[in-house]
């Protein structure tokens, strides 16, 4: 690779957004635009082939469409899908606030305890208190996230930016997010579905009725979310891809170990495993097992002449430590 500006934020060009509805003209010139729901995702870009392309994938037409505002205009579809495939990529690809927009433009910015453009606590909090989340739109921010993924099977490199302002979708990605970020520490990239999922609240006596954008883990089980980054051939098919522990380069301790001849090849094995940082206790189990069996082999194989058998000492031999009861761990 070539040289880099440090100083530099090397960010992936936004192809287009991944949006959970649209609005439609207010019969009422002097009011804001009516919001429509959407129970499949729309799909807007500047780039005409790339919403073809998301029409051919998950289904609708592509049109010309003109955002709110003086915005250039942009292409969407209005797919038939309730749920995309797609990647986390590397880096936090999270980014929350709760803002308040009017014609003007970012009216406030707050994570929740400083309104970063005034710099001053939480207005929302101040006027209304906990549960200013459930005033009227417009009177309040609103709690915003973006997610950043990739679409894998879309033309070019790049990421599409999917937002809500739903207050606990805010509070789902961001625990989603940061767990597979404790896994990964940002690396390497997530396997995940966005799913468009219909809930319901009752509050004073009225039920509410409204979608929640669900971030959900695809292909693969949270172990190995948690072990550590994926390869990027796992993470672009989780379903027909190896195990994770070959997959990741880990070698498979176990088969080096059946095919050892002796207990000292085992251990050899077990050294390795051990310098490596792959132990656990499943592991350390089935090689203490492949060990004792060559053992009481080597010992049927050669008895002296009274039956009995010499202690073999091996210099730095490895110590097997207190093993957990069968099953407990993961296999390697």
């Amino acid at each position: 690779m070539g040289s880099r500006i440090l100083t530099l934020q090397r960010q992936a060009r936004e192809l287009g957004r991944l949006r959970t509805g649209w609005s439609i003209p207010n019969p009422d010139p002097g009011k804001r635009p009516r919001p429509v729901k959407s129970k499949t995702w729309v799909v807007t870009s500047h780039a005409e082939h790339y919403v073809a392309a998301a029409a051919a994938a998950w289904g609708g037409k592509a049109e010309r469409w003109q955002p709110q505002g003086a915005g250039a205009p942009q292409f969407r579809v209005i797919t038939e899908a309730d749920s995309i495939d797609a990647l986390l990529p590397q880096g936090d690809p999270l980014s929350q606030h709760n803002e308040m927009w009017n014609k003007g433009g970012c009216m406030r910015r707050c994570d929740g305890q400083t309104e970063q453009i005034s710099r001053r606590p939480c207005l929302c909090l101040a006027q209304f208190g906990e549960e200013w989340h459930q005033q009227r739109k417009g009177d309040v921010c609103a709690a915003t996230s973006r997610l950043n993924v990739v679409l894998p099977d879309m033309p070019d490199v790049g990421v599409w930016r999917a937002e809500t302002h739903s207050f606990y979708a805010a509070n789902e990605w961001s625990g989603t997010v940061d767990m597979v970020l404790s896994g990964t520490g940002g690396k390497g990239m997530m396997p995940v579905s966005l799913r468009i999922e219909p809930r319901s609240r009752v509050a004073a006596g009225q039920t509410k009725h409204f979608p929640v954008v669900v971030v959900e883990i695809r292909g693969i089980t949270p172990r190995q979310a948690l072990t550590g980054p994926l390869s990027t051939a796992l993470a672009l098919d989780p379903s027909g891809g190896a195990p994770l522990a070959i997959e990741a380069g880990r070698p498979d301790y176990v088969a080096e170990a059946q095919g050892s001849l002796t207990s000292d090849d085992v251990g050899d094995v077990y050294r390795r495993a051990h310098a490596a940082g792959h132990l656990n206790d499943g592991l350390i189990a089935d090689l203490k097992g492949i060990s004792d069996r060559l053992k009481a082999e080597e010992t049927a194989a050669s008895p002296d002449e009274d039956g009995a058998y010499e202690a073999e000492l091996v210099e730095d031999a490895p110590e097997w430590p207190a093993v957990a009861q069968p099953g407990a761990g993961a296999r390697q």
